[in-house]
């Protein structure tokens, strides 16, 4: 993967497979969104490709599963999370996998991508709805988000070990 063509290639499969996770198992959260495993991918691409390459994979993906679900509300607030929890995860893993073990790395970044989707979801539907109504969907990101890191953290080794990227 290191000509552009490559990168741009990756990216979109990932994108692809972004929306795809995402949209093929929904389950419904209290407040009308849906606990999905598209964060796996959005992990797995934040460890993954170059960090442009990975935000817009991120950020298109799950904004067209948003689109193509019907919830066009949340499309926006979307592109910007997840495109942002892929530079969190890199930036927390490339500080980190210098001092320690890249397996602990991967899994602190993730982590804190996670909290940030938990937040940025918390703030986007506060906005919508009001903070208390808001905070019954934190458990469900919460869910959701370990889910990403354990699949996403899976994929991202299994992928690794392949040499596909």
């Amino acid at each position: 993967m290191k000509t552009t063509t490559g990168k741009i290639v990756m990216s979109a499969l990932l994108s692809a497979l972004t929306c795809v996770a995402t949209m093929i198992i929904r389950l419904p959260s209290p407040l009308g969104g849906y606990i999905n495993l598209g964060d796996a991918v959005v992990l797995l691409a934040a460890f993954m490709l170059p960090q442009g390459y990975m935000f817009l994979s991120a950020a298109v993906g799950s904004a067209l599963a948003d689109i193509f679900s019907g919830y066009i509300v949340y499309a926006p607030a979307t592109f910007i999370i997840k495109g942002l929890m892929t530079l969190i995860a890199f930036i927390i893993y490339s500080a980190l996998s210098k001092k320690t073990k890249p397996l602990m790395a991967r899994i602190v970044g993730a982590a804190l991508a996670e909290i940030w989707m938990i937040l940025g979801y918390l703030a986007f539907e506060s906005f919508l709805y009001g903070f208390v109504p808001s905070l019954v969907n934190v458990p469900a990101n919460a869910v959701q988000g370990l889910a990403g890191i354990i699949i996403g953290l899976l994929l991202t080794d299994i992928f690794k070990k392949s040499k596909v990227f």
